[in-house]
């Protein structure tokens, strides 16, 4: 969760600032997840003398894998163009809260009351943290953008569940959306500079590449709900770390929200039988 909101950091400062466009850092970003998984697992095979090979996924999951990621990247840097920070980040985890408990729910799997209970409680602490006051409604066209990279993103980690090995299947899942991430930006040309190139690099590289090969990683142990729950916590992180970085200051609004999300998402981890 750390690394995913160290990811949302990195690209507010790329876009706030206007250092970087969003097709350019999202396929900046898809590049350098691509390089370092396929190095770190290049590396891994040749040091092991028994390899894990993942599954050739060419056919309709390997698809989904690398659109659903792609959607995820490309529509989040797009969406905060114009979404304020705090906007933008309760439409993506609220989305993709529904997306996984729906998949969930089509899926059979169990969804006990009280992991309901912590989910809603986490939610509310959110809306009441990030909802904008005053009568202001978010840009239609960003609350979209937002709401299909929560689709991208709920899809992509309902996937994670079945994943064998889960840095060759996160590699192979960047290496894949890459070329989409290519031909959006030929579409949509923007900026590109130095100090952009080194936010996408990390972005890519480290809080997405790693991130997500580590989330991957746990995934089958958690289950769709538990994993959508926990997620909710991000937004919260992300604002810490704008408060650290930005110097922003910290409201009774905010600890407040962060003692419901907290307890929801506490609430929700502990609702399942012992493994």
């Amino acid at each position: 969760m750390i690394a995913f909101a160290a990811n949302s950091i990195l690209n507010r400062l790329a876009l706030v600032d206007g250092v970087m466009g969003p097709a350019g850092f999202a396929l900046i970003r898809l590049m350098a997840g691509a390089v370092t998984l396929a190095a770190l697992k290049w590396a891994r095979d040749k040091t092991q003398s028994s390899q894990i090979r993942a599954p050739k996924r060419a056919g309709i999951q390997g698809a989904l894998g690398a659109g659903s990621l792609a959607l995820y990247v490309l529509g989040f840097s797009f969406a905060y163009v114009s979404l304020p920070a705090g906007v933008g980040a309760l439409i993506l985890f609220g989305g993709v809260q529904l997306t996984m408990f729906t998949g969930a729910v089509v899926l059979r799997d169990p969804v006990p009351p009280r992991r309901i209970f912590g989910a809603a409680l986490a939610f509310s602490g959110l809306i009441w943290l990030l909802w904008p006051g005053g009568g202001n409604t978010p840009p239609l066209a960003g609350s979209l953008l937002m709401a299909a990279a929560a689709l991208g993103w709920g899809i992509y980690s309902l996937l994670g569940r079945g994943a064998v090995d889960a840095l060759a299947v996160s590699a192979l899942n960047f290496a894949l959306a890459t070329p989409l991430g290519l031909l959006v930006f030929a579409v949509f040309p923007d900026q590109i500079t130095g100090y952009g190139i080194v936010l996408a690099i990390l972005s890519g590289g480290i809080t997405s590449g790693l991130g997500y090969a580590l989330w991957y990683q746990i995934l089958p142990q958690l289950g769709a709900t538990r994993a959508a729950v926990a997620q909710l916590s991000v937004p919260l992180m992300a604002m810490a770390g704008g408060m650290l970085f930005l110097a922003e200051a910290i409201s009774l609004r905010f600890a407040i929200a962060g003692l419901l999300v907290m307890t929801g998402v506490w609430v929700s981890m502990r609702s399942g039988k012992p493994r």
